[in-house]
């Protein structure tokens, strides 16, 4: 079987700058932030789980310091080479919707939704996303995407937290209209359900923990380890909580007979470790 690449990079990649145009609360859980303007000219949407690197400013920083080059290791060089009171924030963050120029919202130039899950004053990204003014300059370095199902398969298998669903929303909407599958969406709180525009043959279970008290993760991946799947030619996509991710991995592999090349999976977060989102 031939080795597939970790994830499908962009044909190009420079570190573009955009704006905040505007914030709203889309649940109890998540804030959606969208950012536009002209450095987005050439930003190519892939769909998907596309996700990229936003660099966001530090508070009282009078301005954005970016790095000048995209290539991996050298844009990373520059950044360490920023002194620590002038070096940007780093998150990873997924395209919730991109819209091009002219079929914008707020204007007349390419737009982005980015969702951030809300959790208050944990995490500068989270911070950030809570207290964004229109006008703040962000910068952002576009990473491609990592959903990439294989040709003998036909059936996928998602499954995350509340981190996962911009990635996992992505992948269903960009999907052709005729996959097969299942998705297991664990988030905190019923409310935070989302119209998802799934193909009609994936079904969606949303797991809501309801409480604050349950632990991040049991849920999808309880689910998961319950659930009925094909016995062959089936793809997953695991994302989220790190022991969520390497759990169901182990689950598939182990109880499930899964080639690990049939299985993306990525840990965002991990609890005990202030989360990214």
């Amino acid at each position: 079987m031939a080795t597939r690449t970790k994830h499908l990079e962009p044909q190009e990649r420079r570190v573009c700058t955009a704006e905040t145009l505007a914030t709203e609360r889309i649940g109890p859980s998540f804030i959606r932030v969208t950012i536009g303007g002209p450095d987005l000219h050439d930003f190519a949407p892939m769909g998907y789980d596309q996700w990229f690197r936003l660099f966001l400013p530090r508070a009282q920083q009078p301005g954005l310091r970016l790095p000048t080059v995209a290539k991996d290791k050298l844009w990373y060089a520059q950044y360490l080479e920023m002194s620590s009171n002038t070096r940007p924030f780093i998150r990873n963050y997924t395209v919730r919707a991109f819209r091009p120029a002219g079929a914008g919202r707020f204007g007349t130039h390419a737009e982005i939704d980015i969702d951030f899950v809300a959790h208050g004053d944990t995490g500068p990204a989270s911070t950030w996303a809570d207290r964004a003014l229109p006008g703040t300059r962000i910068g952002l370095l576009d990473e491609g995407t990592m959903y990439q199902a294989p040709p003998h398969t036909n059936w996928s298998l998602l499954a995350g937290d509340e981190s996962a669903l911009p990635a996992i929303a992505g992948v269903l909407r960009s999907a052709p209209r005729d996959l097969q599958g299942a998705a297991y969406i664990e988030v905190p709180h019923s409310e935070d359900i989302q119209d998802l525009d799934e193909p009609t043959g994936v079904r969606v279970h949303w797991l809501p923990r309801n409480t604050p008290t349950r632990r991040i993760g049991t849920l999808a991946t309880e689910a998961v380890c319950g659930a009925h799947l094909p016995g062959a030619n089936v793809y997953a996509f695991v994302a989220g909580e790190q022991q969520l991710a390497s759990g169901i991995r182990r689950h598939l592999v182990r109880d499930r007979g899964f080639d690990k090349s049939d299985i993306t999976f990525t840990g965002y977060w991990r609890i005990g470790i202030a989360a990214s989102s």
